[in-house]
């Protein structure tokens, strides 16, 4: 399976390094860098032609214009492993993006993740994730309820990234009006 997300804009980036990093030194939790690229996930598909896939994102990235999107709060899943995250406000236009590529990606697809149906759909920040302990929970929030998570992020690209051994990497990033792929 691949996912298709939107790294995000330098200053989010450079946020959530800083609270990745912070969080493996203080709690020893660093999972979630089994993504090294901060992102917003989309969707994940299992795509059999990915040159007909790239060509489908080439040309939906071409004709889609930046988008800002708010966060606020912190948020969790539940489980033996919490996964934290900063929750992404939904929009109109973040949610016609969305179901357009679960639309389109559905049709050239074997399977598609369902927790990115677009009305399951809960875009989010992790910030932790995989190594996160029912007992780390409490102190981790505690911490984290320091920080102020009203941001303002810009969303210019779609990227695919593909499991490579342990990590899941950026094969190829696609900007938001414009032909050609980020590096």
């Amino acid at each position: 399976m691949i996912a298709i997300a939107s790294l995000l804009d330098k200053t989010a980036t450079e946020r959530v390094s800083d609270l990745t990093d912070q969080l493996e030194k203080k709690f020893g939790i660093s999972g979630v860098k089994i993504t090294p690229y901060p992102h917003l996930t989309a969707l994940t598909a299992e795509v059999p032609d990915m040159e007909e896939f790239k060509e489908y994102l080439e040309s939906t990235c071409l004709e889609t214009r930046k988008l800002t999107v708010r966060t606020t709060g912190l948020g969790v899943f539940p489980g033996p492993n919490p996964v934290i995250f900063i929750p992404v406000l939904r929009t109109p236009p973040l949610n016609n993006l969305h179901e357009r590529l679960h639309r389109d990606i559905s049709e050239m697809s074997t399977e598609m993740g369902v927790y990115y149906n677009p009305k399951l759909w809960l875009p989010h920040i992790t910030l932790a994730l995989g190594d996160t302990t029912q007992e780390l929970l409490g102190p981790v929030l505690n911490f984290l309820g320091t920080f102020n998570f009203n941001w303002e992020i810009t969303l210019d690209n779609l990227t695919i990234m593909q499991k490579c051994g342990e990590y899941y990497l950026k094969e190829d990033a696609f900007q938001f009006g414009k032909r050609e792929l980020i590096n």
